[in-house]
């Protein structure tokens, strides 16, 4: 079952820890208001929330909605950070310089 987000019902954060079949996982979460130290990033009216050991892996990346017949849900389709991601979409190793 999938849960409706809207202004009265929650906030989208948006997560990077570690794991997943490449070091890094994205992770998505509905929570009832920010953490103290959350970072709001709105652009076109939605805001989402970062956590701050998640901002420099997010940088530049492009955060999607999709709905396919397979999966419907939040995804991150671009990020500039990422060098290679996994076919399950949510793992992704890190660019080194």
């Amino acid at each position: 079952m999938h849960q409706k987000i809207g202004p009265s019902n929650g906030l989208l954060r948006v997560l990077v820890d570690s794991g997943g079949c490449s070091g890094f996982q994205y992770k998505f979460e509905v929570v009832s208001a920010p953490s103290p130290n959350d970072i709001i990033v709105e652009r076109e009216g939605v805001r989402v929330l970062l956590d701050e050991s998640s901002v420099d892996f997010l940088k530049g990346a492009t955060l999607d909605y999709e709905e396919e017949l397979i999966r419907t849900g939040f995804r991150i389709s671009s990020n500039p950070v990422a060098e290679k991601g996994c076919s399950c979409g949510s793992s992704f190793a890190v660019k080194l310089d």
